[in-house]
């Protein structure tokens, strides 16, 4: 039907309409067609049977939960990064091929991709709280496949029929044994019988698959305990401190150091210099880890005060407030009953004399509060620079030790090889050296240049790590003290607007008390 049909475009045309089509009706529709729609706030959009190709334009329905698309002529999934809320998906009826573009719709429960031309189940994994899904009238061949829907736990119903693959003889019992917490499948219960049956007859496969993916679970477990755990030492910024992970890097890229180190004489220089200088580089990193617990508790601590002050001076502004009311509250009920114009006049000045008192008394308490605040802030950026100080402190003199750790190697490494250099040339060191090694110890210079060279890329990658702890910490304490200020001062105006609203809204009251009583 769509075979001389224009493709469509999914433009802001489009979308208004079916807006309006899918909104209220009646006098609410017409009110909401007059203030306008945000949509921003629509749940659920229809925009089937439109002759649609592509997917596009739907970044601005932020809050869908449900979206149909089935009845056009979709050849792929795209263009729904942006609906991370959605729950209800219908692709329906289209020309979609490949499975993909799903990964951002986390909170999918129901997908239906019936009659589709998709050849293979794939690149879901990230939709885990699926339910329902509806893949009948494809091109699925492959039971095997079917394997990969068992990563989804909350899977109850299944629809494949209509596909090549529900043409097997062993269809439903290969369902049935591979994804045991199915309930329907292709629109009937699962039943049990054919489950029991079909456990009997998949037993080993079974077995090994469940094996198996109890094997990558207690990996994938352990990766995400390591990445925790590195992701706490980033914070810290001593990762890959632990170990010896630095001393390693220092000959990533030396390839004299490398090739100088297979020496025999050289391996007896190695044996000290990498675990003092891992020794080192543990020190670091415990001396981090507990330097950041510090820094936490610095900013625990400076929240609690902050918050307890904030608190307080509301309280008192409510007080306040409650002040007021007690002496106004009958007031404006009063001068509406007031005939007289000379009392009606000297009470209307009392009650704005009054509402002027309660904005000055507001005010003054959000000026000390301020104040307050400000030497709060105060004390906590002196703190937390005392912190990074003494933190850099430490950690630039344990730095230094390492440096000094490979200026000692460095010595002691050319020392040897100068020695070394003389036996070569005398012929001394010809079985123990490779044609590689020999290019080194041609004469005094090269052999010094090479050492050298070695030394400076060791220097430079000790350098490098130290100043990216320096100006890490560094930005930390900028950008921490900066957000500081920069909420204090969102805070204060949105407190004085606060202020200047209520107050004006009391003003407001004696405004309208007085058209009322000229009218």
């Amino acid at each position: 039907m769509y075979d001389t049909a224009e493709p469509n475009v999914i433009d802001d045309e489009m979308l208004r309409s079916a807006v309006e089509e899918q909104g209220p009706r009646g006098e609410a529709g017409r009110i909401a067609k007059m203030e306008g729609v945000n949509l921003k706030d629509i749940t659920s959009l229809r925009l089937d049977f439109k002759n649609i190709l592509k997917i596009d334009n739907l970044w601005q329905f932020h809050s869908l939960t449900k979206l149909q698309l089935d009845n056009n002529i979709i050849e792929k999934i795209q263009g729904l990064d942006t609906l991370v809320h959605l729950v209800w998906l219908d692709l329906s009826f289209n020309n979609i091929e490949v499975i993909e573009g799903l990964s951002a719709l986390t909170k999918l429960e129901d997908l239906s991709l019936y009659n589709n031309r998709i050849s293979a189940l794939e690149n879901m994994d990230g939709l885990k709280n699926l339910q329902v899904l509806s893949m009948g009238n494809n091109n699925l061949t492959s039971l095997e496949n079917l394997i990969y829907l068992r990563r989804f736990k909350q899977l109850r119903t299944l629809n494949l029929s209509g596909n090549p693959l529900s043409e097997d003889d062993q269809y439903k019992l290969f369902v049935a044994a591979h994804l045991p917490d199915l309930v329907y499948l292709d629109f009937r219960l699962v039943d049990e019988n054919i489950r029991d049956i079909a456990n009997v007859r998949y037993q080993y496969s079974i077995e090994e698959l469940n094996h198996n993916e109890t094997l990558e679970r207690v990996k994938r477990e352990e990766e995400e305990k390591r990445q925790r755990e590195l992701d706490s030492h980033k914070v810290a910024y001593v990762e890959y401190l632990n170990g010896p992970h630095l001393f390693e890097s220092l000959y990533t890229e030396d390839m004299e150091g490398t090739r100088l180190s297979s020496l025999p004489a050289v391996a007896e220089l190695m044996d000290s210099y990498p675990s003092k200088c891992t020794e080192v580089c543990q020190t670091i990193f415990e001396y981090g880890l507990k330097h950041h617990e510090k820094r936490e508790a610095e900013m625990a601590v400076f929240n609690e005060c902050l918050q307890e002050a904030v608190t307080e001076n509301q309280e008192a502004g409510a007080k306040k407030i409650q002040e007021f009311d007690s002496k106004n509250g009958e007031l404006l009920y009063e001068l509406s009953q007031i005939t007289e114009q000379q009392i009606l006049d000297a009470k209307s000045l009392q009650y704005s004399q009054d509402v002027a008192q309660l904005m000055d008394a507001l005010l003054n308490l959000e000026i000390q509060l301020v104040d307050q605040l400000e030497e709060i802030i105060k004390e906590y950026e002196r703190n937390i620079g005392e912190l990074v100080s003494s933190f850099l402190e430490t950690v630039q003199g344990l730095m230094a030790q390492i440096r000094d750790l490979e200026n000692q190697h460095h010595e002691k490494l050319l020392e040897l090889c100068i020695n070394l250099l003389e036996r070569v040339l005398k012929g001394e060191m010809d079985e123990d050296m490779t044609d590689d090694l020999r290019a080194l110890f041609v004469d005094k210079d090269t052999i010094i240049n090479a050492v050298s060279a070695s030394h400076d890329i060791h220097m430079l990658k000790i350098d490098n790590r130290e100043d990216e702890l320096v100006t890490k910490i560094n930005n930390w304490a900028t950008n921490l003290i900066q957000k500081v200020h920069r909420d204090e001062l969102q805070r204060n105006r949105k407190r004085v607007a606060e202020i200047n609203t209520y107050i004006d809204h009391l003003r407001d009251e004696l405004d309208n008390l007085d058209v009322h009583e000229q009218i």
